[in-house]
C-alpha cells in the first residue's frame, strides 16, 4: 500500500469517477485504474463499486477512507518536519464568528507561535463546518454552544470523535425599540413576551437557538435573514430580539435600543477538533495558544 495509491484512492473518493479524478490529478484515466486495482489487489478486498452513476464506496473503502486521510496527513507532517516548512493549520467557522472573534486568536496565535500560517475557511452552515472539521479538510473549527456537549444549544452534531474547549463567553441581550412598551416595565415576566414576535437571523442562527432556550413555541418567530435586519426591525418595530452584546453596543448607546432585565443563555466560542488529530503540528500549537490563561 503506496501514498501515490491512497491518494488516487482519495481523489476518486472526492470525485466520484475514476475520469473525474484523473482530470483532478493530471493523470491518464488509464494510470489512476491501474493505481486502484494495485491497491485493491494488496489489500485483497475491492473498495468501491462501479455504478452506472459513479463510484461508490464498499465497507472495506468506507473502512479505508479513515485510514488515508490519517496516513496521508502524517505523512505531511513527516515531510514538513524533516523539511522544516512552516507549519500550517486551517481553520473554519460560522461568518460572524471569522469575523468578530478570529482575528484576536490569530493575533494571540502570531504572538505565541509567530511561524504558523492560518488558513482560514468561513462557512454559513454549522452542518457543513462540523463534517469538514470530521473529514480532515480543516484542522478546526469555531462555533457558538453552550452546556456540557457538543450541541447543546440545540443542533445535532454529525458523528465523529470531536473534542473541544471553551474559549471565551458571548454575552447576549434581549432588546426591544425605547419606544416599546415593555422599555418601561421593571422586571417582565415570561408571559409578558408571548404578545410579541420574536425577531432573528434564521431558524438555525445560534442567537436564535439561544431565544428557543428562553421562550416557549407559542411565541410568534420573525425570521429577517440576518442579525443586521433583525437589528433594524427591532429597532423600527414592536419585536423583541435576542442579540448578541458586540452586534448593539452602538444602538444601546443612542437609545435606540433598551436592555431588558432578563437573564439569558451563556453562549460560549467553542473552538471544535477532532480527538485523533490532537497531537498534530497546527492544531496542538492552535490548542497551546488559545488557551492562555491570561487572555
Amino acid at each position: 500500500m503506496e501514498l501515490r495509491q491512497l491518494e488516487i484512492f482519495e481523489a476518486i473518493v472526492r470525485a466520484g469517477t475514476v475520469g473525474a479524478a484523473a482530470n483532478a490529478l493530471d493523470r491518464a484515466p488509464s494510470s489512476v485504474s491501474e493505481q486502484l486495482r494495485t491497491l485493491e489487489r494488496s489489500l485483497g478486498v475491492t473498495l468501491f463499486e462501479r455504478k452506472s452513476r459513479g463510484m461508490q464506496l464498499t465497507p472495506a473503502g468506507q473502512r479505508l477512507q479513515g485510514w488515508a486521510r490519517r496516513l496521508l496527513e502524517t505523512s505531511g507532517d513527516a515531510r514538513s518536519d524533516v523539511a522544516a516548512t512552516p507549519v500550517e493549520v486551517r481553520l473554519g467557522a460560522l461568518e460572524t464568528v471569522m469575523a468578530i472573534h478570529v482575528p484576536r486568536m490569530l493575533g494571540r496565535l502570531s504572538a505565541r507561535r509567530p511561524g504558523i500560517h492560518v488558513k482560514t475557511a468561513p462557512t454559513t452552515s454549522r452542518v457543513t463546518l462540523l463534517d469538514d472539521i470530521n473529514s480532515g479538510a480543516i484542522d478546526a473549527g469555531l462555533l457558538l454552544d453552550l452546556g456540557n456537549d457538543l450541541g447543546d444549544l440545540g443542533f445535532d452534531p454529525p458523528p465523529g470523535d470531536f473534542a473541544y474547549l471553551d474559549i471565551e463567553t458571548v454575552p447576549l441581550s434581549l432588546v426591544v425599540a425605547a419606544s416599546h412598551p415593555l422599555a418601561h416595565r421593571g422586571s417582565p415576566e415570561v408571559d409578558d413576551f408571548e404578545v410579541y414576535p420574536l425577531v432573528g437571523n434564521s431558524s438555525a442562527c445560534s442567537f436564535w437557538l439561544a431565544a428557543n432556550q428562553m421562550f416557549s413555541p407559542r411565541m410568534r418567530r420573525t425570521e429577517a435573514g440576518s442579525v443586521v435586519i433583525a437589528k433594524a426591525w427591532t429597532i423600527q418595530g414592536d419585536g423583541v430580539a435576542l442579540l448578541p452584546d458586540f452586534a448593539i453596543t452602538t444602538e444601546l448607546a443612542a437609545g435606540e435600543l433598551v436592555r431588558l432585565p432578563v437573564e439569558t443563555p451563556r453562549l460560549e466560542l467553542r473552538l471544535v477538533w477532532c480527538a485523533d488529530r490532537e497531537d498534530r503540528p497546527g492544531v496542538r500549537d492552535l490548542l497551546y495558544a488559545i488557551a492562555d490563561p491570561g487572555r
